[in-house]
């Protein structure tokens, strides 16, 4: 009699079988996000793109970007609704491609859980592939991790990996800031994805809110706002740039608007942006009151209404907020560039926010 009693894969807390299944339920979500140079379906050891159509470039560049979705996934978990948060993903990945000019390519997905739930990892899937189509991306490949003993079984974080391209001269970036240039705001679709420990911390914990609760101003349940998808601005900005000259971008993540302008201004030059141009949302106003959170703590930790940032010429702006207006895109002149003075280089936000 063969020994039955010996320990397993399947005994410590890895279903392969399971995993399976979320393979085939995520194949025709994955399908969607195909570009015609992916070559291949889901189940090879990697994803190919077919990198000849860089031949009509002169000089291409391939940028590349990593990125997860940090402690929101906890507000997912505890709602039960996971076909949203791949739209984080991708804006975090995909949205930081594009800040050089680049256009994005293909991405690939790292999914980590505590137990495999097919239709769980699926639905996580379906929103990073109905990501990828909004920033034009494939999705080319991914791998799901069961790690029972390190997560609880209800317990998964995502990441993912994504590569763009660019002409050489068209990259976009500090050496192309001159002083006079106009900021040019687009409105964030709520916290995004940063912040969230502050956030979870201050509504959640010391708050004691719970996330089926209607509070006035949201027009929704708390969860509901902490779980609404950060924007993609991916094909917003190549459309920007190609109707009106633009020499940079910026993504408002973790650091806030400020500290993430700075980024690209270069040295000798100062952004400077006026908060009265714009109100932020009354998620960012119920952070501050229930926590008791500086301006400035707030600032440092979350985008306050702005989810990226153009800089083009003065006499661009008409045509950028156009351009932008017609794609659905809330935008305005929040700023502009000047030298550096007494503020020294960087960026700096002035005045208080509209009412």
């Amino acid at each position: 009699m063969p020994d039955t009693t010996g320990a397993s894969y399947a005994a410590a807390g890895v279903d392969i079988e399971a995993g399976d299944r979320a393979v085939e339920l995520m194949k025709e979500w994955v399908k969607k996000t195909r570009r015609p140079e992916v070559l291949g379906g889901l189940g090879g050891f990697a994803g190919l793109f077919d990198a000849s159509a860089l031949k009509n470039y002169e000089r291409p560049l391939l940028a590349s970007a990593t990125d997860g979705v940090g402690t929101k996934v906890d507000i997912a978990r505890q709602l039960g609704v996971y076909d949203t948060i791949g739209h984080d993903l991708v804006a975090m990945v995909m949205d930081d491609i594009v800040v050089c000019g680049a256009e994005p390519l293909f991405m690939t997905d790292y999914i980590c859980v505590g137990k495999v739930h097919p239709e769980r990892v699926a639905a996580i899937v379906k929103g990073i592939a109905e990501g990828c189509v909004l920033a034009g991306c494939a999705l080319v490949g991914g791998e799901t991790a069961e790690h029972p003993g390190l997560l609880g079984a209800d317990d998964f974080d995502v990441a993912g990996a994504g590569t763009g391209v660019v002409e050489a001269d068209r990259l976009l970036g500090p050496e192309r800031i001159r002083t006079g240039d106009a900021v040019i705001a687009m409105a964030s679709s709520g916290l995004h994805s940063n912040g969230y420990s502050l956030v979870r911390h201050v509504l959640l914990n010391e708050g004691g809110l719970a996330l089926d609760a209607h509070l006035d101003g949201l027009g929704r349940t708390l969860g509901e706002e902490l779980l609404e998808p950060t924007k993609i601005y991916s094909l917003d900005c190549l459309a920007l740039m190609r109707t009106a000259e633009v020499h940079a971008f910026s993504h408002v993540t973790g650091g806030g608007l400020a500290a993430n302008l700075a980024r690209v201004i270069p040295d000798g030059l100062h952004a400077v942006v006026d908060r009265s141009t714009w109100a932020p949302g009354a998620i960012f106003d119920l952070v501050g009151r229930t926590g008791k959170v500086e301006r400035l703590e707030l600032e440092k930790t979350l985008n306050m209404g702005v989810g990226m940032i153009a800089i083009v010429p003065e006499e661009s702006t008409d045509v950028a907020l156009t351009t932008l207006a017609d794609r659905g895109v809330d935008a305005w002149v929040a700023g502009e560039i000047t030298d550096r003075g007494e503020h020294g280089t960087g960026a700096a936000l002035v005045g208080d926010y509209a009412v």
